[in-house]
């Protein structure tokens, strides 16, 4: 009996992971940029969706924490900090280029979404997601 409750517990745990990414779908605009979307020479585009607070910048040398969902144009989420539920820490030097450029533009609370071109993303490495790829990130803290 012991072994068929533990057997159903780990079940239901892997059933409820696997369903988490669907508790965050696709924002509306994953396809493309809204017109009100802000453009960056790079080619990177980005959106405020919630203001945060401070008027400090980090530096591409600075370690971050966010929380951040990406997805591909077709709305497919391939990584989230959320499901995951703990943040993410980083150097800004250690990520994509979109990231580096979009986190730079960010203060402490603010929550943005980028869609971030294949040249500033993985660029075609095997493994990885191609093409366009949309991130809402939130800024937590800057170490």
């Amino acid at each position: 009996m012991r072994i068929l409750g533990s057997i159903l517990l780990t079940l239901i745990a892997v059933l409820s992971f696997a369903q988490a990414p669907s508790t965050f779908p696709a924002p509306k605009d994953v396809a493309a940029p809204p017109p009100d979307a802000t453009k960056t020479a790079s080619g990177l585009a980005t959106k405020v969706i919630r203001p945060g607070h401070g008027k400090e910048h980090p530096a591409k040398d600075d370690i971050v924490v966010v929380h951040y969902n990406g997805w591909t144009t077709d709305g497919k989420m391939f990584d989230s900090s959320l499901t995951r539920g703990q943040p993410a820490t980083f150097s800004l030097n250690q990520v994509i280029p979109g990231w580096t450029e979009g986190v730079q533009l960010m203060v402490e609370g603010e929550k943005m979404r980028f869609w971030i071109p294949q040249g500033l993303a993985y660029q075609g490495q095997p493994g990885k997601p191609a093409g366009m790829l949309v991130f809402d990130v939130q800024l937590h803290k800057i170490q």
